[in-house]
C-alpha cells in the first residue's frame, strides 16, 4: 500500500517532474535505428548549430526533427515568457537530451514466388528532444 493520501503521493509525483522545456513526436514513421544516426549528429549542440545540420542533412528523418527541434524551441519560449526573468536568450539554449524509442510495428506481406510470403515490417518510433540553457 502507498503511504499517505491520494492528493500528497501526486503532489510528490509532480514534484519530481522535469521542468525543462521539451517536445515529443509520437508514432513517427521512422525507424529507431534510423532516427538515432540523425540525433547523434544534434545531441549536445547549441540549437542554432542543430537546426543548421538538419537543414543540410539529406536523411529523411532530419525533416522530422528539424520540424520536433522548432516545436520545442516555441515550448521553450512560451514556457520562458510566462516569467520574464528567467527568459534565457535563443542562443543559450541547447539540446540537453535527444533519443528515440521503439514505437509499434506495422506488419504487411509482399508476396513471393510459389505461393510464399514475405513479411515487411514497418516500424515507428517516438522522438524527444529536451532542451536547456547554458
Amino acid at each position: 500500500m502507498a503511504k499517505g493520501h491520494r492528493s500528497q503521493i501526486k503532489r510528490e509525483r509532480n514534484a519530481n517532474k522535469d521542468v525543462r522545456p521539451s517536445a515529443k513526436l509520437s508514432y513517427a514513421r521512422v525507424s529507431v535505428q534510423k532516427a538515432c544516426f540523425v540525433l547523434d549528429a544534434i545531441r549536445g549542440k547549441d540549437v542554432e548549430t542543430a537546426l543548421g545540420i538538419l537543414t543540410y542533412n539529406p536523411r529523411y528523418a532530419s525533416s522530422i526533427i528539424k520540424k520536433l527541434l522548432e516545436s520545442a524551441i516555441a515550448n521553450a519560449e512560451y514556457k520562458y515568457s510566462q516569467d520574464p526573468t528567467k527568459y534565457p536568450n535563443p542562443e543559450n539554449l541547447y539540446i540537453a537530451e535527444c533519443y528515440a524509442n521503439k514505437g509499434p510495428t506495422m506488419k504487411r506481406i509482399q508476396p513471393r514466388a510459389q505461393g510464399r510470403a514475405y513479411r515487411i515490417e514497418k516500424r515507428m518510433s517516438h522522438i524527444t528532444i529536451i532542451l536547456d540553457a547554458r
